[in-house]
């Protein structure tokens, strides 16, 4: 039987001295919950993990893309799209979206999609989808602009074209099942790569989903995925991984992820969570228009940060930012730099 070991991560102050630093960043933890199919979970000592497991939930995860992760990180939303859930059209015309990225001056990394991926939408032929994102990935670079910049994209054709403008990241919503030659354009141009958990694609993912544990099943199929990305020779420092809220996923299945959060820092790679706007945010929180979700988006993002995800994908980047820096204060008692 599968053991599956979640640190439960604390951020207080007062911190006793057989508590463990998680991933080299806010959190750390003194127990730890095994799971395990078919059997109720149990609380040990961290003590009592296994040595591997303990290695890797304390060790540092080395930066990408020239981030490093000791403290949160936010990837602002920039969909040249005239569809996406949220804000599609907001920025589909090139000066929209450069005006769109120059606002989100407090992210530390930008998303660029050319395709939406909200739940029924329909496959962009690539050849589109690099007339959408290259030349504004050119211009922010040769606007000067400071973040790395992300291709939000699932097509070899695409990243390469972004990679080639100056994006520095590949972030893929089908976990590179989508396009075979993807992960070895992103292997031999040393690119790293954004990992996400979707059942289904986009136009049938939120049709009927269905798992056997919707936690430990996300966590084998990521896993899983990193084995074999690994096996193309993308390096395990280069690797993000995201569950895929919202991706072929119910309300409650979202909520058992959210809650156990955790558990993902057990594949040893930094944790990425992308909830912005989304509808489990909405029928929660009574909002039935996208662009009113901002606080509920900000609510799930503080409890991610909560469970040390290193991450936060967000539309709202200056609100979020500020919420953040707060949050960080008031767990601190001090301003961090």
């Amino acid at each position: 039987m599968d053991a599956y070991f979640r640190p439960i991560v604390l951020t207080d102050v007062a911190q006793p001295a057989s508590a463990m630093p998680l991933a080299g960043g806010w959190g750390w933890f003194s127990h730890i919950e095994v799971l395990a199919r078919g059997t109720p979970p149990m609380v040990l000592p961290a003590a009592d993990a296994p040595k591997e497991v303990l290695e890797t939930l304390t060790a540092a995860r080395p930066p990408i893309a020239g981030l490093t992760f000791d403290r949160p990180r936010i990837m602002g939303i920039v969909n040249v799209t005239p569809d996406s859930f949220s804000d599609g059209g907001q920025h589909f015309a090139e000066d929209a979206a450069l005006r769109g990225a120059q606002a989100m001056r407090t992210a530390d990394i930008l998303d660029i999609g050319g395709e939406s991926t909200r739940p029924g939408a329909q496959q962009v032929p690539e050849e589109e989808e690099v007339r959408r994102t290259a030349p504004v990935i050119a211009a922010l670079k040769q606007g000067g602009i400071a973040q790395p910049i992300s291709i939000d994209t699932r097509k070899a054709a695409v990243a390469a074209e972004a990679l080639a403008a100056g994006a520095s990241l590949v972030n893929d919503v089908s976990g590179f099942t989508f396009d075979a030659t993807l992960a070895p354009l992103c292997a031999a141009k040393g690119a790293p790569v954004c990992v996400m958990h979707a059942q289904g694609d986009p136009e049938t993912m939120q049709s009927n989903p269905r798992y056997d544990n919707v936690l430990l099943d996300v966590y084998d199929h990521l896993a899983a995925r990193i084995a074999a990305l690994e096996a193309l020779g993308i390096p395990k420092s280069r690797f993000i991984v995201d569950p895929g809220i919202g991706f072929g996923k119910t309300l409650e299945h979202n909520l058992a992820l959210l809650a156990r959060l955790s558990l993902f820092h057990a594949l040893g790679v930094p944790l990425l969570l992308g909830a912005s706007r989304k509808k489990f945010i909405g029928t929660i929180g009574g909002a039935e228009d996208a662009r009113a979700r901002m606080p509920g988006s900000i609510a799930v993002a503080l409890a991610a940060l909560k469970h040390g995800t290193q991450i936060v994908r967000v539309h709202d980047v200056a609100e979020t930012a500020q919420a953040i820096a707060l949050w960080r204060a008031a767990v601190a008692g001090e301003v961090h730099g």
